[in-house]
């Protein structure tokens, strides 16, 4: 007799509901993944080791320059060293804010038949709508997670189509969110900007302005889980985007791998969390932090976040370190390319079996783009003004008797000079690579001590 295969339901939220004792093998993290991973209502009490930073927002825009500065200086303090802090008085109503939780989660509270009305086609490249995540690391795991996910500004790129019917509050109040969201954005921007030395409004031209900066919602639904402590409901990973807002429904998730260890976000009260992301981290060529960071989950709550992405647009951007930003003790430390190529490496890193794959991939990228980056040099030189204080000290050989034959002589010579030093520090960027792909090993040695 043969016995009936009972396929594993489609959605986690059905998974979880079925009464299973056990999580199929596929939802089972790999061993390097899950050391650390203990009672998350137990961890977040913990008050004895390092804690995500809380900045206060309002005194961001004060009259008095001491008290400004005091607010500005917090937040690069907290974007150099953790990349992710607590925003408070962030000037969003708790009214509005509240609106939204209710608005996502009423939706999530429908049948997953009503819910299915609006799911996404991810193998046909549309990942707009209801879905789960598809394994697509090199262990092959699933994510213990279910999402809704869609675009929400600017407005003439949304499809307001695919956004949920129910709730009716739904639309409104995720549309006036998006729009206080993207305004904290520009002073966040700024903040950040001032704290590069740039002028406050360059990180925001540098990452598309209010015309192509991309702000795209996912509403991240994590069901109980019968056995946590072999599941991650988002592994590990940085945020690609410029920035990450955040909200939640006060049940504790968030991890982030600070000092060697995980560290568990604590649930502030009225708050949003905020992540730099990649592309801030590349423009600043690593002086802000985009931080490694998962998602856990537990057997007692169900866990509901609500995360909006800040993105550059995907191909009319070249991410690189802002020149300024570069100097001749800080070499770029990322190649150049465009946010759909950053993505593309990211999605497809592979963990530490495919590490000699991943790194060959990224020498021959890397060989292609310093080839164009010597090509250009030469040009790119002369854009550098003469009074920017910020310029590296071989560039300010440009003088303006160019005619002087010797002295153009000796700058050419220095310029190749550098471009053998830059194609030297790219060249230990490949090495990096390697390491950074083995994080999740070291997170098991270091705990394990």
């Amino acid at each position: 007799m043969v016995s009936e295969v009972i396929p594993t339901p489609s959605r986690v939220e059905s998974l979880a509901k079925s009464g299973i004792l056990a999580i199929p093998k596929e939802y089972v993290r790999p061993q390097e993944e899950l050391n650390g991973i203990g009672n998350i209502f137990e961890e977040e009490k913990k008050d004895d080791g390092p804690q995500v930073p809380t900045i206060d927002l309002k005194e961001i825009v004060s009259e008095d320059e001491k008290i400004r500065e005091k607010c500005h200086q917090d937040l690069k303090k907290a974007a150099m060293e953790w990349g992710v802090m607590h925003l408070v008085n962030h000037g969003i109503s708790d009214e509005l804010i509240n609106r939204v939780k209710v608005a996502g989660g009423t939706f999530f509270d429908l049948p997953v038949e009503e819910k299915e009305k609006y799911a996404n086609d991810q193998p046909s490249g549309n990942v707009q709508g209801y879905g789960s995540k598809l394994a697509n690391s090199a262990c092959g795991q699933l994510e213990w997670e279910d999402y809704f996910f869609h675009c929400v500004l600017p407005e003439d790129k949304r499809d307001l189509a695919i956004w949920p019917k129910t709730p009716t509050d739904y639309i409104p109040a995720t549309s006036e969110y998006a729009k206080q969201i993207r305004n904290l954005a520009t002073k966040i921007f700024a903040v950040l900007s001032i704290g590069l030395g740039l002028e406050e409004g360059r990180l925001e031209k540098e990452v598309g302005g209010m015309e192509d900066l991309l702000l795209q919602m996912k509403i991240n639904y994590y069901p109980k889980c019968p056995q946590p402590e072999l599941a991650l409901g988002v592994e590990a990973h940085t945020d690609v985007s410029a920035l990450t807002f955040i909200l939640h429904n006060m049940v504790p998730g968030l991890q982030l791998f600070y000092e060697g260890k995980w560290v568990t976000a604590k649930c502030v009260p009225n708050s949003i969390i905020m992540h730099i992301g990649d592309t801030i981290e590349i423009l600043s060529n690593g002086k802000y932090k985009s931080i490694l960071h998962r998602g856990v989950v537990n057997k007692e709550k169900v866990r509901i976040s609500w995360a909006i992405f800040c993105e550059p647009p995907k191909e009319k951007i070249i991410l690189k370190p802002l020149p300024e930003t570069v100097t001749e003790a800080e070499p770029p430390r990322f190649p150049p390319r465009t946010f759909a190529q950053h993505m593309a490496h990211k999605l497809f890193k592979k963990d530490d079996h495919d590490t000699a794959a991943e790194h060959k991939a990224f020498k021959e990228d890397s060989a292609a783009e310093h080839k164009a980056f010597k090509e250009d040099s030469a040009a790119e030189q002369k854009v550098f003004k003469k009074d920017d204080q910020y310029v590296v000290a071989e560039h300010k050989v440009l003088k303006e008797d160019d005619q002087d034959i010797v002295s153009e002589h000796k700058v050419l010579k220095e310029d190749e000079q550098d471009v053998a030093a830059e194609l030297k520090v790219f060249k230990k960027d490949d090495q990096d690579v390697v390491a950074e792909h083995k994080v999740l090993k070291d997170v098991a040695a270091e705990e394990s001590k």
